[in-house]
């Protein structure tokens, strides 16, 4: 299996053979802005600080924390620091990954029974990071006869390993978050984003609900997630629509259902953030 050096060429190899891939990343990056994806993310940090917004929720990474990002959940790594942040990233088929599993062993688990109360970071000790790492390794570096059931075994072992970890450690959100003065407010902010994506929403609107004025609203809101109000709300709402389509609307029940009010704007949106078109992607989907 290719280690790659890229997030990007990871996920794209994930959707194209529809298993998994493995990155491992040492390079400072510039911030990426709100993106998702329609594979699971595992990301590991092994080195560096950074910060992560991811749906309404800030976590500072440290070494040895390991994120569980969910299919078409919206991240953002933000407030990157001087040092280099190496990190290793699963890029996860949901599809794979539930043909994996038995009766009594559900390897999708750490995704799909992730409440809402329960936090994407648990922190690994010293010997479960040494053991994940172990893990990644073998993966990429299998090769000759067999090397694909090899692989596969591999993952499931690794999968069954972080599974344990989850269901015995994973914990609640953490009362505080990353260190802003503005992040209680923009907490509150971004779940009613969440709540009324479907509605149309806008700065005004907002101001006008929170009782502050928009320079303000707008600046505590790109202080605390590093994006602004518009770019975070168009996010969200992709993320609605590649569901919706997923699950079989069609484009203009997408359109409306999405909270776009221009079918021009959807598609502009939809095309530029996925690389399809929204009808090209509910093919994907469907097929």
């Amino acid at each position: 299996m290719i280690e790659f050096g890229s997030c990007k060429l990871a996920f794209q190899s994930c959707i194209e053979n529809k298993r998994f891939a493995v990155a491992h990343l040492y390079n400072d990056e510039m911030p990426m802005d709100m993106h998702i994806h329609d594979c699971y993310e595992i990301y590991f940090s092994i080195s560096g600080g950074k910060q992560f917004l991811i749906d309404n929720r800030f976590y500072d990474i440290h070494p040895g924390d390991i994120f569980f990002i969910n299919q078409y959940e919206s991240h953002y790594l933000s407030q990157l620091d001087q040092a280099v942040h190496e990190r290793i990233i699963l890029a996860i088929y949901p599809d794979f990954l539930k043909s994996l599993g038995s009766e009594a062993t559900d390897l999708n688990h750490c995704f799909a029974h992730r409440g809402t109360e329960v936090s994407h970071r648990l922190h690994l000790s010293t010997e479960e990071q040494n053991k994940f790492r172990y893990f990644s390794h073998k993966l990429v570096h299998t090769s000759g006869f067999g090397a694909d059931l090899e692989e596969t075994a591999l993952f499931m072992q690794l999968m069954v390993f972080l599974n344990r970890i989850f269901g015995s450690k994973c914990e609640s959100l953490p009362e505080e978050r990353a260190a802003s003065a503005y992040h209680g407010q923009v907490d509150e902010i971004l779940t009613y984003i969440n709540q009324n994506i479907r509605s149309q929403l806008s700065i005004d609107e907002l101001s006008s609900h929170f009782f502050l004025s928009s320079s303000y609203l707008c600046r505590i809101f790109k202080a605390a997630t590093g994006t602004t109000i518009n770019k975070y709300i168009t996010a969200k709402r992709i993320t609605v629509a590649k569901s919706l389509l997923g699950s079989g609307h069609s484009v203009t029940e997408t359109c409306e259902l999405c909270g776009f009010n221009d079918y021009s704007n959807f598609l502009k949106a939809f095309t530029k953030a996925v690389g399809l078109s929204p009808k090209k992607y509910a093919r994907c989907a469907s097929g």
